[in-house]
C-alpha cells in the first residue's frame, strides 16, 4: 500500500486510551509525524472492522489489550509536498478505549510510550485534530 502520494485516502484507526487520568501516547517511529507524540494507531486492513483495527493497533504499538468504546470522531488529514501536491492522505477514525490487561511497552510503529495527564497533553504540540479528540476522550471516560 503506497503511502505517500496515494492514488486514493487510506483509512487509519486511533486508540485514545483513558485510564486513571491519563492518556497513553505513543512517539511515532516513521513519517508522517516522525518523532513527534501521537495516540496509537494504524491503517485498517482488508478484511478486518474499524473496531478490529483499534484493537490490533493499540496492541501492536503500546502492547496493551484495550476494549474500543464511544466513536470520538472522524478526522481528515492532508499533507502537501512542498509542491502543493497530496503527499499524504488518511481519514482517521478515532475511538476511545479502555484497558483491559496488560504493561506498555512500545513496538511496532511506536519508538516510545508514555502516559500524560490531560494538563501535560496539552502542552504538547500536537495536531489540532488530535489535541481536539484527546481532550473529547478526557471528557468522555469522566
Amino acid at each position: 500500500m503506497k503511502r505517500e502520494y496515494p492514488e486514493s485516502p487510506l483509512v487509519g484507526v486511533g486508540a485514545v486510551i483513558i485510564d486513571a487520568g491519563r492518556v497513553l501516547l505513543v512517539k511515532r517511529g516513521h513519517a508522517p509525524l516522525l518523532g513527534e507524540w501521537s495516540i496509537p494507531g494504524g491503517l485498517l486492513e482488508v478484511g478486518e472492522t474499524v473496531r478490529q483495527a483499534v484493537v490490533r493497533e493499540a496492541q501492536e504499538e503500546t502492547s496493551l489489550t484495550v476494549e474500543t468504546g464511544e466513536l470520538l470522531g472522524v478526522y481528515d488529514r492532508l499533507l502537501p509536498d512542498g509542491d502543493g501536491r497530496t503527499l499524504y492522505h488518511y481519514v482517521l477514525i478515532d475511538f476511545l478505549c479502555r484497558r483491559l490487561s496488560g504493561e506498555t511497552l512500545a513496538s511496532g510503529d511506536a519508538d516510545d510510550v508514555r502516559w500524560f495527564t490531560r494538563e501535560e497533553a496539552e502542552k504538547l504540540p500536537l495536531p489540532e485534530d488530535t489535541a481536539q479528540v484527546i481532550r473529547m476522550g478526557f471528557e468522555k471516560a469522566g
